[in-house]
């Protein structure tokens, strides 16, 4: 059994896209006859403050389902202020490299990039080490925080960033991409780079879900997952008009705009927003049984990003009602999976959930069914894993 290393800022009990894709990762290559090791922060995220289990520890080391996690100390935070979020970052980054400095570590290490700061430390170490560097690019920083507006075109911040990002690409042994336009812009710095195309494909296990249909009630539009300014889904609450179709949106999550969006709901109970808080997967699927159509919004269309709510919720049947643009509308669209409205465009938005809410209860259950099968066939996490180890990239 060859052991391997994955570096990543996220790991469950963490929630989120990035937690759970990493996860999704170690346990396929242990299925596949690797050892796997983990190495990640104490668990603090989203709320940025240590979970229970790991407060009042400076490292911890797990065994989660035949994978081994060291977690090491960080100094958490979420806060807008500058100087506490780069002391968080900063705390683990150093941490990070004692660790990969001193401690004995497998020859093949997969790094998770963003944030580019760990991956920076990671593979500045690891290439001084001679070691096989895989870096899993998932978003393309400081590009996507250049569309986002964190970031200023020409700042100081931004140059470094700059540096950052080609430093750890001209490094990498070799790179995968979640989409086909972040190899695009690896291939346009580094033209000879080996890029392969890893999609976040989900791995349920499981058969298609066992919805419960109620033919007489509304439309039931839920959106489940990080509630941050890249998603966008407080201005989707101000934007969104329900009232006076048959369609109520639920919000599952939580984030920096948890309490705006509660205010929001307190304040307007007309409105058809219902929110429901941050629940367990398996609770959350349950829970999902009886809803209708998943929402995948972001705040603006960002360079490279594609969603991976689109697999996992087709992957669960559910048609995708999506607000991100980019490539991730390419997917929608060839896949037949649902709808597609113009990133930022909330009277198309609107004019869409018209649309679906004349399309009845009976053709969406139909659709379900389609979304299930196209998914199973076209969002294999089993193939796309086994299609690389046959080419050696592991």
């Amino acid at each position: 059994m060859e052991d391997i290393l994955i570096i990543s800022n996220y790991y469950p009990p963490e929630k989120g896209a990035a937690a759970n894709r990493i996860e999704q990762l170690a346990l396929k290559l242990h299925q596949n006859n690797y050892k796997v090791t983990v190495l990640c922060p104490l668990g603090n995220y989203p709320k940025g403050e240590l979970f229970p289990e790991y407060k009042g520890k400076f490292s911890v080391t797990e065994q989660l389902q035949n994978i081994t996690v060291k977690r090491l100390w960080i100094y958490p935070s979420v806060s807008k202020n500058i100087f506490k979020r780069t002391l968080s970052v900063l705390s683990f980054a150093s941490m990070l490299f004692l660790y990969l400095l001193f401690k004995k570590t497998p020859h093949k290490v997969v790094v998770q990039s963003p944030p580019l700061l760990l991956s920076f430390v990671s593979v500045l170490v690891l290439s001084l080490m001679r070691k096989k560097i895989i870096l899993n690019v998932s978003d393309l920083w400081p590009l996507a925080a250049i569309e986002l507006k964190a970031l200023k075109k020409d700042s100081f911040s931004y140059h470094v960033s700059l540096f950052l990002e080609r430093f750890i690409y001209s490094k990498a042994t070799l790179i995968f991409g979640q989409s086909n336009e972040i190899i695009t812009h690896i291939h346009s710095i580094f033209p000879e780079k080996e890029c392969h195309l890893y999609r976040n494909f989900p791995d349920h296990k499981m058969a298609e879900m066992d919805f419960i249909t109620n033919e007489n009630g509304p439309i039931k539009l839920f959106y489940a997952g990080l509630l941050g300014v890249a998603q966008g889904v407080f201005e989707l609450c101000q934007q969104i008009k329900l009232e006076e179709i048959d369609i109520e949106l639920h919000i599952f999550g939580d984030g920096a705009e948890k309490s705006q969006i509660e205010d929001l709901i307190q304040q307007n109970p007309e409105i058809k927003i219902f929110f429901q808080g941050m629940l367990e997967r398996n609770v959350l699927h349950e829970k999902l049984q009886s809803f209708d159509i998943a929402i995948v919004p972001l705040k603006t269309r960002i360079y490279g990003s594609v969603p991976s709510k689109i697999f996992e919720y087709g992957a669960l049947g559910f048609p995708i009602l999506y607000f991100g643009g980019g490539e991730g509308e390419t997917i929608v669209k060839e896949n037949n999976m649902g709808w597609v409205a113009n990133v930022g465009n909330f009277e198309k938005l609107n004019a869409t959930l018209i649309e679906i809410s004349k399309t009845g209860k009976s053709e969406i259950q139909t659709m379900k069914k389609q979304v299930f099968n196209a998914a199973e066939i076209n969002f294999n996490l089993d193939f796309q894993i086994k299609e690389l180890i046959g080419k050696g990239v592991f």
